[in-house]
């Protein structure tokens, strides 16, 4: 969640470098990461949780989690 009156961060896939530079971030190839793009938008906290999956924690989950490794 951005706070009020700031932009989410944009992937631009018209400039070479931003997405490299967010393909790198983000361990993923340029095509997969304008296959994710073309799916949710181009809102980079959009495009993070479609490529690693839209397993949302809690703490609570997290906690119950380390509780139980």
């Amino acid at each position: 969640m951005t706070q009020p009156g700031v932009e989410p961060e944009r992937i631009t896939m018209n400039n070479l470098a931003n997405c490299a530079q967010w393909a790198k971030k983000l361990n993923v190839t340029d095509e997969r990461l304008r296959e994710a793009i073309q799916v949710v938008g181009d809102k980079a906290t959009d495009v993070e949780m479609h490529l690693k999956g839209v397993r949302s924690t809690t703490n609570d989950d997290r906690m119950r989690d380390l509780r139980d490794a």
